[in-house]
């Protein structure tokens, strides 16, 4: 049977746990000392910085009105479409504007730039973005058929645009290397991350990619920086379109140079397959099959697959 705690007992338990308590003051006065010195980062200034969530926030928009009646639970028709449109986009316009002179005034007072009227320049870019929605619709709707197309187990281009991550890394990515192209800072990466993150498919903002894009499954695909990808071009799961390897401190001589490889027109790359280099160009028509390295070019309309390896059967 449990002893029945005296007052003293209750008095002094309240007294240790204030000598814990009284400790944190110090724990604090270390971590402000840490602040401000090389060793450690932090966002500790006056300038503003740009929302993670609102960002995201915007990604969800964005899904909404470049699918419309498909992310949202009531129901559009022919009556209420515009009024839901307008609504959507004058929202969305607000919040991309806010965030995108967030990231433009971060830039300018955390490196002490000249000022380009982040006002007015981030409701400007916001505007611009806008204007190439009805475009973005268009060129992600090949991106639709062609997953429908090239997916025997999809039964409809709903199914498609309710469930396939592949398409919504490629939508994310199709809004993101539109801000990238207009220099947006931050909020691309955000992006593209937060997709990589839903969905395991790492496609940076600058990556260039032709209409009826499909990445089927999708899971580890990654896809750099300076890849340039054509038209009607098919890829699986644990495709790698990446960067030869750097030496230590090249990375700052290459930032702005080529490092990805060139994929033409209605090429098929399958699962596993990994292709490296700024000169790697893999020739219209062809097909990369699973498993392989390549790093130099293929010429058009080649296949490229690995010997049938020797399988080992021991009975018991």
């Amino acid at each position: 049977m449990e002893a029945v705690r005296t007052a003293d007992q209750c008095k002094h338990e309240r007294e240790v746990k204030q000598r814990f308590r009284e400790r944190i003051p110090y724990i604090v006065d270390a971590l402000v000392g840490s602040c401000g010195g090389n060793e450690c980062f932090d966002h500790v200034g006056p300038e503003p910085i740009p929302s993670r969530d609102a960002v995201i926030e915007i990604v969800h928009r964005l899904n909404r009105i470049l699918y419309p009646g498909y992310f949202l639970s009531a129901r559009l028709d022919g009556v209420n479409l515009g009024y839901y449109l307008g609504k959507e986009a004058i929202e969305l316009y607000e919040m991309f504007a806010e965030q995108i002179t967030l990231s433009l005034r971060h830039e300018c007072v955390r490196h002490s730039l000249p000022c380009i009227h982040c006002e007015e320049r981030g409701a400007d870019i916001a505007l611009r973005f806008m204007e190439k929605l009805p475009g973005l619709r268009v060129i992600l709707g090949t991106d639709v058929r062609a997953a429908f197309d090239g997916d025997p187990a999809a039964k409809s281009c709903d199914e498609i645009i309710f469930s396939y991550p592949g398409l919504f890394a490629v939508t994310v990515h199709r809004v993101a290397h539109e801000l990238h192209a207009l220099q947006v800072p931050f909020i691309p990466r955000i992006m593209s991350e937060y997709a990589h993150s839903l969905t395991g498919i790492d496609i940076h903002p600058g990556a260039t990619i032709g209409e009826s894009f499909f990445i089927d499954h999708g899971t580890g695909v990654v896809i750099g920086e300076t890849t340039v990808i054509g038209k009607r071009v098919r890829i699986y799961q644990g495709v790698t379109l990446g960067a030869l390897s750097l030496p230590r401190g090249a990375g700052e001589l290459l930032r702005n140079r080529r490092r990805h490889p060139t994929i033409e027109d209605d090429v098929i790359i399958y699962a596993g397959a990994t292709i490296l280099g700024g000169e790697t160009v893999i020739g219209a028509g062809s097909v990369i099959g699973g498993n392989v390295w390549i790093t130099d070019s293929v010429p058009p309309a080649t296949k490229v697959f690995l010997k049938k390896p020797e399988l080992v059967f021991k009975a018991g």
